[in-house]
Parts: C-alpha cells; sequence; structure tokens
C-alpha cells in the first residue's frame, strides 16, 4: 500500500525556519499501530494521518502522533494537516453550514471539532478551551523552577495552560530571559513546560510582542521549535488577564535556529492562532 505523503514547514518567516510535520493522506486504511510506527520512524515532535470524518459538521479528521503517544490535539499539526487537506481537496464547507466559500475548514481530532479559518499569513484555528488553567500548587511550581534552573524571583507567574498536551507556563520578566533559559533535561522528566516573556515594542526583529519557548521532558527531553497549541493557550491567559493585546505576534525556535511566527488575534468571541504553512517534500509513503 502507498499513500501521499507530505512534509510540511509550519509557522516560518522562511524556508526551513519553522516546526517541521510530517502528513499522510488517505491514511483510513492504516491500524492505530501502523500510525504508531510511522510517527515513531518520522521521529518528528509530530505526524499526522488525515481520515474521513466521522462528523456531519467536519470537513475531515486527523489523528496527531508523537513518537510516543498519540495527542488529543496539537497546534502546528492542526495548521499543516489543514494546509495539507486544502491542497489535495480544495475548499472547506465553512463551519458545518455548507457554504463551501472556502474561507473556513472544520477539523475533527480527538479533542472535538477545531474551526479554522484562512488570513493574510495563511491559516488560523481558533484556540480550543483548556481542560486545566489556573495557578499551580507550591510543589508544581518547584519542579518547574528545578527543571527549567529558575529562582522562585525569577517567574513573574505561572498558570496551567493545558488544551490538550499538558502545559504548564511561567511568565518571565522580559524576552531576554525566556532566550537565556538552559533547562536541566533529567529534572524535566514528566513535565511539559512553556516559557513567555515580553518584548520592548519595536525591539524585535519581526515585531514580535512575545519571546515563547517550549520544553518537553520525554525520551530523554526535547525544546519544540514552534508550538501552536502552547502558544493557544498562552494567549487565553495574556489576553484574558489584561497581560496582551487583542492581536499579537509571538515569537519561537531562536535557540534552536529557527525564526517561527505566530500570529495572535481575538475576533468574534474566539483567539485564533495563525500562520504560514509551506509543504517542502511530497512523494508516497510503502506501507
Amino acid at each position: 500500500m502507498k499513500l501521499s505523503f507530505h512534509m510540511v514547514d509550519v509557522f516560518a518567516t522562511d524556508a526551513f525556519t519553522g516546526n517541521p510535520l510530517a502528513v499522510v493522506a488517505c491514511a483510513d486504511a492504516l491500524s492505530d499501530g501502523q500510525m504508531a510506527a510511522i510517527a515513531n520512524w518520522t521521529n518528528l515532535s509530530e505526524t499526522t494521518f488525515l481520515l474521513a470524518p466521522l462528523s456531519g459538521e467536519a470537513d475531515y479528521r486527523v489523528r496527531i502522533f508523537t513518537p510516543q503517544e498519540e495527542l488529543p490535539f496539537a497546534g502546528h499539526p492542526t495548521i499543516g494537516s489543514a494546509h495539507v487537506w486544502q491542497t489535495l481537496n480544495g475548499t472547506g464547507n465553512g463551519p458545518g453550514n455548507g457554504s463551501g466559500n472556502g474561507e473556513y475548514l472544520v477539523q475533527e481530532c480527538m479533542s472535538g471539532l477545531v474551526s479554522l479559518r484562512r488570513t493574510p499569513e495563511g491559516l488560523a484555528f481558533a484556540a480550543p478551551p483548556r481542560r486545566r488553567s489556573g495557578p499551580p500548587d507550591a510543589i508544581e511550581l518547584a519542579r518547574a523552577c528545578t527543571a527549567l534552573r529558575l529562582r522562585p524571583e525569577d517567574i513573574v507567574e505561572a498558570r496551567w495552560a493545558d488544551n490538550g498536551p499538558g502545559w504548564l507556563a511561567l511568565r518571565l520578566n522580559s524576552g531576554a530571559d525566556v532566550l537565556s533559559v538552559q533547562p536541566d533535561w533529567a529534572a524535566l522528566r514528566g513535565q511539559k513546560l512553556g516559557i513567555v516573556g515580553a518584548w520592548e515594542k519595536g525591539s524585535h526583529p519581526y515585531g514580535a510582542a512575545f519571546e515563547i519557548r517550549a520544553f518537553i521532558g520525554e525520551n530523554p527531553g526535547y525544546e519544540d521549535p514552534v508550538t501552536g497549541s502552547l502558544n493557544a493557550s498562552i494567549a487565553q491567559w495574556l489576553i484574558e488577564e489584561g497581560l496582551a493585546p487583542d492581536a499579537y505576534i509571538a515569537a519561537q525556535g531562536k535557540v534552536l535556529g529557527r525564526a517561527g511566527a505566530v500570529s495572535v488575534e481575538r475576533s468574534g468571541g474566539a483567539i485564533w492562532i495563525g500562520g504560514r504553512a509551506t509543504i517542502r517534500v511530497t512523494g508516497t509513503i510503502g506501507i
């Protein structure tokens, strides 16, 4: 069996500066074990599989795998998968209204239905509800501080920002402070931590208001280049608490040699997380 296979550069400001994603299309015949094995083999942060939707309100269904597990939702896989689906199938039907105007798409995933729309930058998804929010307890915060080699006074505040992957987010004093963090990977094991800090207006090369980094303490641990899910939940936190404007750009990936840009906008009662997606590799995968 041969299936359509694509590699997508998501949230990039230039070629090969975003977060890569592998997408397998028309994957309905694959078993759970085959999907998990392919994701383990690609060894990217996520590999996705496009399927026919089960819901009549969705344009397509996606399953999202890391090399170790399946995720209910993730951000850059949502943008990249939607881009591949549109490339292969054309315009979407809109959010359950059958309009066929191509402005909106509806993705079905383990966490439910996720709306997407076209933007000048490419595509944006509506940030899903958080499964857990509010401040961490003292033990959770101390564990995060140890993992990131931070002192309690380095942290302005912290919030659970879990919309599926399990993020705990820490706000630092500045974007420069975010870039200076050097994690202790052994201490990070079992945690998924995000950090955010603001840039002075006009000080960032491509106008970013915030710098973000994401750390995943799995086998043995890694930093994610550009993270849509974390950007989504951080945006909900910051905008709801008046710590960020209704529209801004977040930068991510500099420490890894990337130049990711995530656009954030509150509009129509939702917070939209967007960016560019470009297919860099197209071919087939043999099963």
